[in-house]
């Protein structure tokens, strides 16, 4: 895929200014918002669809959201609009209680949005593993080339020739040249050729109706009642941390992408600001846009502001202004674009035969569970989170392993000593009051923990109950060696925690 050639640094490759002052890299900006634009229309209707709603709802939202993040956003060149994880969960409130609920529980999920991303939740994402990111990448790649089937079922035999025409142009277009974005060339080509011919296949316009008409500032009709908060609040903060989290991998991506690296929590509250002002020109909501992003930043090598906030711009052009053409756009040629994407977003080294063979099996469970649930549940946030907790478990299992209980020193024969080596948490300890022989030790033990650390309350409950169990048989315990966080902990909660044992 063509990626800007700049002499430049990633860094200053994303400055609107030196944007600006290079017509070979406006070109690129600006081809790379028209291309991504015509990719929304038809991703904004069906997801106006899903949710319940007319087509001009999704599509302006796609149009107000791209505006504002490329203004208020935190990752350059990072597409945001209205999504299908959005629009799957409104769509019950807006068959529930209608299009104005919708647009009240779009403002509070912004509203959301801004406090969390003022309290630094963003923050968060240092404990997502690699191998989930790895697997959200590759359930991606997956829900995109599954959401171009409908498209490729049940139409005329044209259609294939003319998607395996736009992939070989998108395909060898780049060996050739970079002047021009393929996937644009594709879509114009194959609209021309549709067009010319007469040719009979599925077009834009077969998805839903095109707006004629501005959006417009408006305010949701509903009672300002604690009712109405009860009723738009659990979509609301639903819709704030779904939007979040596939932003914030989203952003992440782009990070990797292109070697640069983004503000999150200024992109968590530009994603509430978004949100907000969707709300009030009667948008969906939305958040960001991972196959759209890929158009943008692999597929045609933008790398600033100019191209998302210009993918807004011709959004609105295209669909109010020159409706009618696009609606002539066959479903092909976006379907070939899309396939491509699909393509270039799957890690295909992570799925190598030799791959997995090195890899750590846990770290491939967690990939496989990610991917697993995002594909069953078409919900990035679900295989995220799913993928997240499969790692701690399988961490916390791995490490508790790492934990023993050895015989260092015998100086007397009233006198045993223990070393207790390894991390102690919930996982590690709980088999640690079995690791002692209370019957047949000697009056006197001591247990070194110079190599040990204490993590939680259940591990002092653990050394508790082996002090209780020691004194049950006339014996003492002295607790040795622990360092200063691991002492401090042991004194503040030794004889205040309930034991287990």
């Amino acid at each position: 895929m063509p990626k800007t050639a700049d002499p430049i640094s990633p860094a200053q490759q994303q400055s609107v200014w030196a944007a600006l002052r290079s017509p070979r890299r406006l070109r690129t900006e600006v081809l790379a918002g028209l291309v991504v634009a015509l990719a929304l229309i038809p991703e904004a209707i069906s997801f106006s669809i899903i949710a319940g709603v007319d087509p001009r709802v999704g599509l302006f939202a796609s149009f107000t959201m791209a505006v504002t993040i490329a203004i208020v956003g935190g990752r350059p060149a990072m597409i945001s609009a209205a999504t299908g994880a959005v629009a799957l969960v409104v769509a019950p409130l807006v068959k529930s209680h209608g299009l104005d609920y919708l647009i009240a529980a779009v403002i509070l999920a912004g509203i959301f949005q801004i406090l969390l991303g003022v309290l630094g939740v963003a923050k968060l994402m240092r404990f997502i593993p690699r191998s989930v990111m790895v697997g959200f990448v590759n359930a991606l790649a997956i829900l995109i080339f599954i959401a171009q089937l409908p498209h490729l079922l049940g139409v005329p035999w044209l259609v294939y020739p003319m998607v395996a025409v736009g992939i070989l142009i998108i395909v060898a277009l780049p060996k050739l040249t970079n002047a021009i974005p393929a996937p644009l060339v594709a879509i114009v080509l194959l609209t021309v050729v549709t067009v010319t011919v007469g040719v009979s296949v599925p077009d834009v316009g077969d998805e839903g109706a095109l707006p004629d008409s501005l959006p417009s500032l408006l305010f949701p009709d509903v009672p300002l009642t604690w009712t109405t908060l009860t009723i738009i609040a659990p979509y609301a903060f639903t819709m704030a941390l779904v939007g979040l989290l596939e932003s914030l991998m989203t952003a992440k991506l782009v990070d990797d992408i292109t070697d640069t690296h983004s503000d999150k929590s200024r992109e968590a509250a530009g994603q509430g600001i978004a949100n907000v002002v969707t709300g009030f020109f009667g948008g969906m909501g939305g958040c960001a846009m991972i196959g759209q992003t890929m158009i943008n930043v692999k597929s045609s090598g933008a790398r600033t502001r100019i191209s998302t906030f210009l993918a807004g711009v011709f959004l609105l052009i295209l669909v109010v202004g020159l409706g009618d053409i696009v609606a002539l756009i066959p479903m092909a040629a976006l379907v070939a674009v899309m396939i491509m994407v699909s393509v270039g977003t799957m890690d295909w080294h992570s799925i190598h035969p030799k791959t997995l063979r090195r890899m750590p099996k846990s770290e491939t469970a967690v990939m496989l569970a990610t991917v697993a649930v995002t594909v069953a549940t078409h919900n990035l946030a679900y295989g995220v989170i799913v993928g997240v907790v499969t790692a701690m478990v399988l961490f916390a299992r791995r490490v508790a392993h790492l934990t023993e209980v050895v015989e260092i020193a015998h100086p007397d024969d009233d006198t045993r000593v223990y070393a207790v080596r390894g991390e102690l948490f919930f996982a590690s300890s709980n088999d640690l009051v079995y690791q002692f022989d209370y019957v047949g030790d000697p009056d006197n033990v001591v247990i070194d923990m110079s190599e040990s650390h204490i993590w939680d309350a259940s591990t002092v409950a653990t050394l508790d109950a082996i002090t209780t169990r020691y004194e049950a048989k006339g014996k003492t315990v002295s607790i040795t060696g622990l360092n200063s966080s691991s002492a401090a902990r042991h004194h503040r909660l030794s004889g205040h925690v309930a034991g287990a044992h």
